[in-house]
């Protein structure tokens, strides 16, 4: 388990970290989202003890994770696919990792075979591509088999087989019974993985629920249509306040006017109803809508 509690961080006048507090439970993913400079990698360095809070705590377990005596069997962390010696070999590194901290060897075996580079371990870390990068980070973090794992954007550059791969990877640990606290800007990826979403925006909290929950939240209130008679259906429901969209000869996709009056204006004109669907919002939708005034960069349209 991790928990934030009150947790800031300030550099010099800027306050990248503000008054945060969270817990990232065990037997799920949860997902830690947030625009650019919202906070995230900040809040992760925090919580590994590489950076220190202004104010607030961190535990990893129950205990500052610095105080752990076994540091890397409470929790593996991927802040940095890169940061590994390129001219070291992957085997090597992962011997050395194991041996500086106290592991038993037959790890390094293990956690190749887990991650799909037993193959490519004698081979020199600096030739290796982004992908076998990722995957050789996330070796490095299972080392210690460790129940929390968190990973700093783990899919960026990756192609679509490893993307599936990392999912599919965090998941299983997940359903295992560890803790999985993934940050990224992929929301249709996060979709497809996270169980629990937190949200950072200028280095606040602006979301913290289960990925169901925070979708209902922000559901789209639009409704989608399909009737006999479009034409007389959308004449029968205007009114202030309401938005009628002709979207096909039997189509309409209507704002402002829940489903059972839509329903009910129908069934009083005799008309078919063929579809009505509440459209619901996407993750991705969800977010945008969310984080539009907490997004500190933005690029010109």
């Amino acid at each position: 388990m991790i928990t934030a509690e009150n947790l800031t961080k300030r550099f010099g006048s800027h306050t990248a970290v503000d008054n945060v507090s969270f817990v990232a439970r065990p037997g799920q993913v949860t997902g830690f989202l947030g625009p650019n400079g919202a906070g995230k990698s900040t809040t992760m360095r925090m919580i590994m003890g590489l950076d220190r809070p202004t104010s607030g705590s961190t535990t990893v377990n129950g205990k500052p994770f610095a105080s752990h005596r076994d540091p890397m069997t409470q929790a593996g962390a991927l802040l940095d696919a890169k940061a590994a010696h390129p001219g070291r070999r992957a085997v090597d590194h992962l011997r050395l990792l194991a041996a500086t901290n106290g592991l038993p060897a037959k790890r390094v075996a293990d956690v190749l075979d887990l991650t799909g580079l037993t193959d490519v371990a004698n081979r020199r870390i600096g030739g290796f591509s982004l992908g076998m990068h990722q995957r050789l980070g996330i070796a490095a973090t299972m080392l210690g088999d460790p129940q929390v794992l968190i990973f700093d954007e783990p899919v960026n550059g990756l192609d679509p087989e490893g993307v599936h791969w990392v999912r599919g990877f965090a998941r299983a640990r997940a359903a295992e019974g560890r803790t999985v606290f993934i940050s990224s800007h992929l929301m249709s990826e996060m979709a497809q993985t996270a169980d629990h979403i937190i949200v950072l925006g200028k280095g606040r909290v602006l979301a913290d629920a289960p990925l169901n929950q925070f979708l209902r939240a922000a559901e789209n209130p639009n409704v989608r249509v399909r009737v006999s008679d479009a034409t007389v259906l959308g004449s029968l429901l205007a009114a202030d306040g309401v938005t009628i969209t002709q979207t096909a000869a039997d189509s309409l996709e209507v704002a402002g006017l829940p489903s059972h009056l839509i329903a009910r204006a129908a069934a009083l004109e005799g008309l078919e109803l063929h579809e009505l669907t509440p459209l619901s919002a996407s993750l991705e939708e969800a977010y945008l809508a969310l984080t539009d005034e907490a997004t500190e960069y933005r690029s010109a349209v």
